[in-house]
């Protein structure tokens, strides 16, 4: 009789659907994916999927769900199956995806994807995924109604300009526009202080956040950004998963003689954590030498000014999941020769 060694169930999660692969290993290390169905992303769905799994898995071995950090759409399964005591995976995207490259499949769907993961689930380990801290749950959900007021308010300016530029502007409506941003006004002063308010009743995060603002250009608000995107950098286990997650890594194509196109950042993933890196990139380019010069050195290179900036951005992220993970404040003695290894797009 064939022995399993593990049993995994590879999820390719969507906004409102589940796609769901089951498969095991036995002690021929072979694997084998003998069921596939699809189940929509809401509780009900859920309840679905634990019985389904229950009537297909061997009731001996352990089942253990695997699925991609998809945005925030895997969160509300991730939580509740792990709240049923089942074992969960979270797994980045790029782990996913430089996987399936090894893989002969030549066609790309929900269902092959969801087979993928699955299979990745079978033939590596992955850590046990441990619900985070309320804490980066509250900043997270903090920082992105932060970001949606910013971008509301900024509509609502050019609406201002675009009224008061008017030959005959409507008062009423200037009014109205002028209300709307002292909202979105009040609103952000509120959230920031809830921010705050949160950030001091954890000591030990308060200090890791110290810590990260001594490097050139990066304020509080930028390090709280990319600890709740994060969860604290739980996932990442080293650099280059980090600025793959964030999508500021690098894309190249090239085949032969025949094809090659110019290196670009991905930007196929977390657009709040590339976002929050723009401004202090901006900031340590102007008032830092090291960077100032690194920024010079890149564009002589090039003569592009973004793809210099990008870079800049990727190294400020980088500094700061060294700090917090080191829990150190910066040092720019001893960072100087990393950052002068710094290299473009």
């Amino acid at each position: 009789m064939t022995e399993i060694l593990k049993q995994v169930v590879g999820i390719d999660v969507a906004q409102d659907e589940l796609v769901v692969s089951i498969g095991t290993l036995d002690q021929a290390v072979q694997a084998n994916i003998y069921a596939f169905k699809q189940f929509a992303n809401k509780p009900s769905g859920f309840k679905a999927l634990e019985t389904w799994v229950s009537k297909h898995a061997n009731k001996q071995v352990p089942v253990r769900y695997v699925m991609e950090a998809t945005g925030v759409y895997h969160e509300k399964l991730a939580y509740y199956l792990s709240g049923q005591g089942a074992e969960v995976s979270i797994v980045l995207p790029n782990k996913i995806s430089n996987y399936m490259r090894t893989l002969d499949t030549k066609t790309v769907t929900d269902k092959t994807a969801s087979q993928a993961i699955c299979r990745f689930g079978l033939e590596r380990k992955q850590e046990v995924w441990q619900q985070p801290k309320k804490i980066f749950r509250d900043l997270k959900q903090l920082t992105r109604e932060r970001d949606q007021i910013i971008a509301e308010r900024t509509v609502s300016k050019n609406q201002l300009h675009a009224e008061q530029a008017e030959a005959f502007p409507n008062e009423k409506s200037i009014n109205r526009i002028n209300t709307r941003i002292g909202l979105c006004n009040i609103q952000e002063r509120e959230i920031k202080e809830d921010i705050a308010t949160l950030i001091k009743q954890d000591k030990e995060l308060l200090a890791r956040i110290n810590n990260a603002i001594t490097i050139p250009g990066v304020g509080a608000l930028t390090v709280v950004i990319t600890i709740a995107e994060t969860n604290g950098f739980d996932l990442v286990e080293k650099k280059s998963q980090l600025t793959s997650y964030s999508g500021l890594d690098v894309e190249e194509k090239e085949s032969g003689t025949s094809v090659k196109k110019k290196p670009k950042i991905s930007k196929k993933g977390n657009r709040y954590l590339r976002k929050a890196m723009h401004m202090p990139a901006l900031t340590a380019i102007r008032v830092d030498d090291r960077f100032k010069a690194i920024y010079a050195r890149l564009i002589s290179r090039h003569g592009i000014k973004m793809k210099a900036t990008v870079a800049i951005q990727r190294r400020l992220l980088e500094l700061i999941y060294t700090l917090w993970t080191t829990n150190k404040p910066y040092d720019k003695n001893h960072v100087h020769q990393s950052i002068e290894n710094t290299k473009a797009i």
